[in-house]
């Protein structure tokens, strides 16, 4: 039978199966055009309604709608429910499960199950140990075979239909949920292993969304004369057209209003989503950047994948690319459901006790989407706190010192090439090695010129360019060979470079 995965995002809920190593996402009905399922939640008086029924009140009846409960996945009373009875949390997200399960039943007969969990579920011990136990709890009461929990980011990454990321630098995954964004930081030396991660409040696809409508919705009012804000089922299908805009990737999107009298239209432009996104996109850039700068696993260059809601930011790419960010990877809409259910046919089995479900937060390699190279080379910064330490005056390998140039800098590569620093013989395979270490203002500058060659990038793009501080190490590989070559400052006998 085959392996179903579901993927815990409560932006957008998805399904697939894998049996034999061949994929199949599963249809969600009622889900619409593009697919989304979102984790909304509806009290309207008499019964609950989950998913798209649910978010089609949010701006009808917004006292009686609650996005937040797998966010806040506790015992906790939400907002919503019978008068003096609300429903906790824990209670929303059982139903919410369970509805869930239930659509997409029709679709596949699943031997066993695997939950591509948010990586705010296994941010420390503690809350690993409540949240994880309330997702055991839902699936012991809804007979679910369960198989295993595995961490979303590192799930996306196994699906056989992403690309494929150079195994030789870190990845870090980017994903939007309604409250807030995710940024998981992968390890690949041996294992694809989840090293660092942060959750970033307010960088959610509801308040994205809610921004959005808004924005447009002024925009409107202005080109219409016409108040969205009049009743709050115009503001919901205002709402409605404004998600699939920004889901559809389109160009364009003619927003259309209809009332009784007459019928209102205004055309919108992707450059003005873009526009209007600009703050949202630039808080989750530096939030990115900050997180990379603090994270002790970072390293330079890194692989930054996008699962298919953070891609679907208007300008996210471009500010990423201008930011200094080249290696960027594109992850198909389920990705993480994909490769949970990949994951569950290769290396899990139904648990005899819920107790002995496993929490997966290391993958094997061969499981992962990696792509070949023939070489890599990677700065890893040196973090530590106080200032910033002086620019270096050599580089340091294999116990030699090479001084660093500060009119021409220094070169390193093959024999035969011209290179300052030679590299041994165990990597003439890697016939293209050219790193070129470039002085500017008064720095030194690590050039990663393989992304044109991995990453399909114009060749009239800059290449990424990474600041070098004494302490950094650079590692360069190439099949099995690899080198770790050291920066230091020598301030006597040596050319001497004031502390920056």
């Amino acid at each position: 039978m085959a392996t179903l995965g579901i993927e815990l995002c409560d932006a957008a809920f998805h399904a697939a199966t894998c049996h034999e190593q061949e994929l199949h996402p599963l249809p969600i009905p009622e889900a619409g055009s593009h697919g989304d399922w979102a984790a909304f939640a509806c009290y309207d008086g008499d019964r609950f309604l989950f998913g798209r029924p649910a978010e089609d009140e949010w701006f009808v009846h917004p006292r009686r709608v609650n996005h937040s409960f797998w966010a806040r996945l506790a015992h906790e009373p939400s907002p919503i429910g019978p008068a003096g009875r609300p429903a906790a949390y824990s209670e929303l997200a059982y139903h919410f499960l369970r509805d869930f399960s239930q659509r997409i039943a029709a679709g596949t007969a699943a031997g066993r199950i695997v939950l591509a969990v948010p990586g705010a579920y296994l941010k420390d011990t503690a809350t690993e140990e409540e949240r994880i136990g309330l997702l055991l709890g839902m699936a012991g009461d809804l007979r679910l075979s369960l198989a295993g929990i595995v961490d979303l980011a590192g799930a996306a990454l196994c699906n056989p239909r992403a690309p494929g990321f150079n195994a030789a630098l870190p990845v870090v995954v980017v994903d939007l949920h309604l409250e807030g964004a995710d940024l998981t930081l992968l390890g690949t030396d041996e294992r694809l292993e989840r090293k660092d991660f942060i959750h970033l409040p307010q960088s959610g696809h509801a308040q994205l969304l809610k921004h959005l409508t808004g924005t447009l919705g002024n925009r409107f009012l202005r080109h219409t004369a016409f108040d969205i804000l009049e009743d709050g089922r115009i503001e919901q299908s205002f709402y409605r057209q404004t998600k699939n805009f920004l889901l559809s990737g389109a160009p364009e999107h003619r927003f259309q209003i209809n009332t009784s009298n007459r019928t209102y239209e205004m055309l919108a432009k992707r450059e003005q989503l873009v526009a209007d996104a600009q703050a949202f996109v630039a808080t989750l850039v530096q939030g990115l950047q900050t997180f990379l700068r603090n994270s002790p696993h970072a390293a330079e260059p890194c692989t930054v994948a996008l699962t298919d809601r953070a891609a679907g930011l208007p300008g996210l790419e471009a500010r990423l690319h201008s930011a200094g960010f080249h290696r960027l990877l594109r992850l198909p809409p389920g990705a993480a459901a994909g490769g949970a259910a990949r994951l569950g046919e290769s290396t899990l089995t139904i648990a005899a006790d819920l107790a002995e479900v496993p929490v997966v937060v290391s993958f094997p390699l061969a499981l992962a989407r990696r792509q070949t190279a023939p070489w890599e080379a990677r700065l890893q910064k040196l973090r530590l706190p106080g200032p910033p330490r002086p620019a270096p005056t050599h580089l340091i390998f294999e116990g030699v010192g090479y001084p660093l140039d500060p009119e021409r800098g220094l070169t390193i590569g093959l024999a035969g090439t011209g290179a300052d620093l030679v590299l041994p013989d165990a990597f003439t395979a890697a016939s293209d090695c050219t790193i070129p270490l470039e002085p500017l203002d008064g720095h030194f500058w690590f050039v990663d010129l393989t992304v044109q060659r991995t990453h399909g990038v114009t060749a009239t793009a800059p290449p990424a360019r990474t600041v070098i501080d004494s302490g950094d190490r650079l590692t360069i590989r190439c099949g099995a060979a690899a080198v770790e070559l050291v920066f230091a400052y020598c301030g006597t006998g040596a050319r001497s470079r004031p502390p920056r």
